[in-house]
């Protein structure tokens, strides 16, 4: 005898299942599949749309995620499990892009109201985490630190939340507060390499070079790929690639910079960090002084020399080829002329020269 055809919905819910244990298994391909067999079969359902987000999200299909996130939130904008996706594809996936941090702060300020409301300490941890994440790569170190404070107290031992935390108090200088928060992650996580990362740059700022050079080779150790060996020029050598760099500037430029004094050092040091918003200790150049647009003949502070840092061990460390080293000066230094001349953050990244 023939066994009766299954009920739409019951066929439904059992696909979804078959989604979920699937991402569970890190089996994203064959979640893809069940989830879209289960929107032929329900095209609105939000718990459909989700799981085909998240299918892609684990595939790397960023862009189709990202659309897939907004149908989910349109068929259930209140929905947290959603929400939190969609928040996370936009921070850590699309973290690069600043229409994608502000479009994650936006949802949520929505999120945070409904976990508040609705009781739910363990969503409410995590979009405090998403939260503070997106203002950190926002520049907004300051913004950031309080909700990764709540999210600590909310979620006490929990190593990400911890890393964040302490990655924001070494941006703002507290390096005491950032070293105990760090050291308690690899307490937790004794291979969280970028702990090993962020304790070394401690040490570093301390003048600790043992400890420095320890911690940041075992990050190199536990994670190569996050963290290749420096890429180490001499003094004279990196004086001469920021001389080929000025020098492939267009002439007109250069005539603006006749007075701007351009120099290397090691680091930052406090002072130039120092500011509000502050900058982070892993900076690569830095403009200071008046802009040219700035000066006037009637004001003495803008006849004060200008002048642009670059910072040779900030600059070694982001790159992992000596021509992708050569490349990062002449863009850093093309970034500070440009604050020179008068450009902001955002006229910069408008111009791809951020």
């Amino acid at each position: 005898m023939a066994r009766p055809p299954q009920p739409p919905d019951e066929r439904l819910e059992q696909l979804l299942d078959q989604a979920e244990v699937a991402l569970g298994d890190g089996e994203p391909e064959r979640a893809l599949a069940a989830a879209e067999a289960a929107l032929a079969l329900g095209p609105k359902s939000a718990d459909a749309l989700h799981c085909r987000a998240a299918a892609l999200t684990a595939l790397s299909r960023t862009d189709e995620a990202h659309d897939a996130y907004r149908a989910a939130l349109k068929a259930a904008p209140d929905n947290l499990e959603v929400l939190r996706g969609a928040i996370d594809l936009l921070v850590v996936d699309l973290g690069e892009e600043h229409d994608a941090l502000e479009d994650a702060l936006d949802l949520c300020e929505r999120a945070l109201k409904l976990a508040r409301r609705r009781g739910e300490q363990e969503l409410l941890a995590d979009f405090l985490l998403l939260c503070g994440m997106a203002l950190g790569k926002l520049g907004q170190t300051r913004q950031a630190l309080p909700p990764l404070e709540e999210a600590a107290r909310l979620a006490p031992g929990d190593p990400e939340i911890g890393l964040e935390r302490g990655i924001a108090l070494f941006t703002l200088l507290r390096l005491e507060d950032a070293r105990q928060a760090l050291e308690a992650v690899l307490e937790q996580e004794p291979r969280e390499a970028w702990a090993h990362h962020y304790l070394g740059l401690i040490a570093e700022r301390r003048g600790d070079q043992d400890a420095a050079k320890r911690h940041l080779r075992r990050a190199r150790t536990l994670s190569p790929e996050d963290f290749p060996a420096p890429i180490e020029l001499s003094p004279q050598e990196f004086d001469r690639a920021v001389h080929d760099a000025l020098e492939q500037l267009p002439e007109r430029v250069r005539r603006y910079l006749t007075n701007v004094s351009i120099s290397v050092e090691e680091l930052p040091a406090d002072e130039d960090l120092a500011g509000d918003p502050p900058l982070a200790p892993d900076l690569l150049g830095l403009f200071s002084g008046p802009a040219y647009t700035e000066r006037k003949t009637d004001d003495p502070w803008s006849h004060f020399p200008s002048a642009i840092v670059l910072y040779q061990k900030n600059l070694q460390r982001s790159c992992r080829s000596r021509d992708e080293l050569i490349e990062q000066i002449g863009i850093t230094l093309v970034h500070e002329v440009g604050h020179f001349l008068g450009l902001s953050e955002e006229e910069l990244y408008d111009r791809g020269l951020d």
